[in-house]
């Protein structure tokens, strides 16, 4: 398997991966109105610009993907996803543990949201030191997600997400 950074060419094999596994998260949460699943090509090929986004591939194929961006003090995680036949198998803490050593200097906080009923999702944060919170009120709240945390120190202390 292979890590390497995206780019806007890698836009539509992303969205076919990201459709696939917010459907999953769709039905979980008992909701379509998760923000993954309305994006379009060209809003995939946007933020491909604006976040930096690795790709986690097994041969030709793309199994994984996650992005990460820096507002203010605080690392954004988002579009954490895995190939649900390559689930399980501890690629999404690999991610994850990837796009947190990737922080810049200026990052004090990592932050994500999830699917509100996505215990299997909450677990592996909550594992990887990440504490369900409040968003912050410039952050916005999303409808039917939870909103989790992890002061960038701990990091160090807890290692790659275990």
């Amino acid at each position: 398997m292979e890590l390497t950074d995206a780019g806007p060419e890698d836009a539509p094999e992303l969205l076919v991966l990201q459709r696939c596994c917010w459907v999953q998260e769709a039905l979980l949460n008992d909701t379509l109105d998760i923000p993954a699943l309305h994006e379009s090509l060209e809003d995939v090929r946007d933020w491909t610009k604006t976040w930096s986004v690795w790709l986690l591939r097994a041969g030709h194929r793309l199994i994984g993907a996650v992005r990460a961006r820096l507002d203010g003090d605080c690392w954004e995680v988002g579009r954490l996803m895995v190939a649900p036949d390559f689930a399980g198998r501890g690629l999404g803490r690999q991610l994850l543990a990837h796009a947190e050593a990737q922080a810049p200097a200026g990052a004090r906080r990592f932050a994500l949201f999830t699917g509100a009923r996505s215990t299997r999702n909450i677990t592996m944060y909550q594992r990887a030191g990440y504490r369900l919170t409040e968003p912050p009120a410039a952050g916005g709240h999303i409808r039917g997600a939870v909103y989790l945390e992890k002061d960038v120190t701990l990091r160090e202390k807890s290692g790659p997400a275990a």
